[in-house]
């Protein structure tokens, strides 16, 4: 199922939500939205269809490091003593390199770190996790882990912190929602889908 299913599935979700909360027409809006982002998160594992389509291209990535990397190499060279130079000349080499060597397919890691960053600083749990899972994702073979049981417990804990930042019921529900709609229209017993899920990794790799 295409990515456009997905998400009209799981904003379907979101409106039940908001349906069964009797929430105002702003708050259905946002449950709708919840829902259908959410119901595109279990494809952001290796070849996921929205693996490439969150992040930046890797060249401004690599454009910016290798700026900053100069940079750091000029500044400590005018501005620092001697055993600081040298520091930050190795720091701003070791920028130039990991830039070089930048591709797209580590995008979705660096994305899952850079928010995984902006929630440490901005104190926001749901965020942090919400990196960890990215950059976990970012490994993951495509319908393995995301697409397990496991990866709806990471995700509920994820929408939960959400809820509980937001102070807003019905985004738990929105959320959860959305990702389990995802699995089960991507399940094996359905006659349009050609492969499965394997829900019960990593005690079973069986598709469903």
């Amino acid at each position: 199922m295409n990515g456009t299913s997905h998400a009209v599935i799981g904003s379907a979700t979101g409106f039940i939500v908001a349906n069964t909360l009797q929430t105002s027409p702003t708050a259905t809006l946002f449950f709708v939205g919840l829902g259908g982002v959410s119901a595109l998160i279990p494809d952001l594992d290796i070849d996921g269809k929205l693996r490439g389509k969150i992040t930046l291209s890797h060249k401004v990535i690599r454009l910016s490091a290798l700026i900053i990397g100069i940079m750091m190499i000029f500044y400590s060279f005018i501005e620092k003593t001697r055993g600081d130079r040298w520091l930050g000349i190795g720091i701003g080499i070791l920028i130039i390199v990991v830039a070089s060597i930048i591709k797209q397919k580590h995008m979705l890691t660096i994305t899952g770190i850079a928010l995984l960053l902006g929630g440490f600083s901005l104190d926001e749990l749901w965020l942090i996790l919400l990196g960890i899972y990215i950059v976990i994702a970012s490994f993951s073979s495509h319908r393995s882990y995301t697409h397990s049981i496991l990866g709806i417990v990471f995700f509920g804990i994820i929408a939960s912190n959400l809820e509980a930042s937001l102070e807003i019921h019905g985004v738990f529900s929105s959320c959860i929602g959305g990702y389990i709609s995802h699995l089960i229209a991507d399940l094996k017993i359905l006659p349009f889908n050609k492969r499965g899920i394997k829900l019960f990794l990593p005690l079973s790799s069986k598709e469903l």
